[in-house]
């Protein structure tokens, strides 16, 4: 059971899970390496440039490992009929927070190979990613330059997928965790699979250490998943309240109201499936014909800027797992600590 800290020299087999977007930066990853877990970035929507300069900073915060987080690239069409309609519902959100009409991007999404890119020369601790198959060239390229490559399963046939690629240790993403859904296999109802279901069976069907995720927000899921035979606990919605997380003072007020009966699954901001508080736009938006991913997550981002801005949390994607109602506005480290109560030394 000692398997992911002796993979990473660390203290605590607790990971931050990498938080993208708004609350994506270093003093948060530093923060949770520097007590002895390890912080994750959320890159994938940053440019290339942008994930060189946060590495930079991680660096001059913490000399501990930590990693980065990428999304695989994803098949998706441009259907310009479904981009007008969605352009039209959101129009009336615009005008509401006295925004000009929303604009079709150029873009809709980073250039992943020049993301990555910048990853394997920053020859990273640890890289993660999402969404699918990162490809044995590139997964062989990480691990010449000595980074520890992660995948992440919602069910088992992903994990059989992924540890048939030559990843170093699998993340176990239970229907708990809060934001995107990580599946690429199947359909969105396979990798539903609750964390205490899921994480049994990936230990029982790859011979990786699997680190748990989803719902895990104190020591005692942290103990749950260890008794299991996770080889690590990560924790997301746990950090979204840490001293360190640059939210919106919204979205950090959304996160403490929040109950259990408000957290639900949505594809209204992103055109995937992702946990997090319902609010106006989620619920509002959840008959409308989407464009495919990542279209309507380029075409709301300024939207959830503006109302990050003014203080409009019900148009803000509010990311967070079923957890939600256990975290606790804390410097991270205490967080860090907090959860490694309940994974003994012994068994780390």
């Amino acid at each position: 059971m000692k398997r992911l800290t002796r993979m990473l020299g660390i203290e605590h087999p607790i990971v931050q899970a990498p938080l993208g977007g708004e609350p994506a930066g270093a003093a948060l990853v530093a923060a949770v390496s520097n007590a002895g877990g390890i912080g994750i970035l959320g890159a994938a929507y940053m440019a290339p440039a942008r994930i060189a300069e946060v590495i930079a900073q991680i660096r001059a915060l913490t000399d501990k490992p930590f990693g980065v987080n990428l999304f695989c690239p994803t098949r998706w069409q441009r259907d310009e009929a479904r981009i007008a309609r969605f352009v039209e519902r959101i129009t009336l959100y615009h005008a509401e927070l006295g925004l000009p009409p929303p604009q079709v991007p150029e873009r809709f999404e980073e250039d992943f190979e020049a993301q990555f890119e910048v990853v394997l020369q920053a020859e990273v601790p640890v890289f993660s990613f999402v969404f699918g198959d990162l490809g044995r060239e590139r997964i062989a390229a990480l691990q010449s330059e000595g980074t520890k490559v992660w995948g992440t399963a919602t069910h088992v046939r992903e994990a059989v997928h992924l540890a048939a690629l030559g990843v170093d240790a699998i993340v176990a993403q239970g229907a708990e965790a809060g934001g995107d859904r990580a599946s690429f296999l199947g359909e969105r109802d396979d990798g539903l699979v609750g964390t205490l279901a899921l994480v049994p069976q990936l230990v029982d069907a790859v011979p990786l250490p699997v680190i748990a995720a989803g719902g895990i927000a104190d020591a005692r899921g942290v103990r749950a998943v260890q008794a299991l035979g996770a080889s690590g606990a990560a924790a997301g919605t746990a950090f979204l309240l840490a001293d360190e997380c640059p939210i919106s003072p919204a979205y950090r007020a959304a996160l403490q109201a929040a109950r259990e009966a408000d957290n639900g699954l949505t594809r209204a901001f992103s055109g995937r499936w992702a946990r997090g508080l319902m609010n106006r736009f989620s619920r509002e938006m959840a008959d409308a014909e989407l464009p495919d991913f990542p279209i309507p997550n380029a075409l709301t981002r300024p939207l959830r800027q503006a109302a990050a801005k003014a203080g409009r949390a019900e148009f803000l994607s509010l990311w967070a797992g079923q957890a939600v109602a256990l975290a606790q506005p804390l410097p991270a480290a205490d967080i860090v600590r907090a959860l490694a109560a309940g994974w003994p030394t012994s068994a780390s």
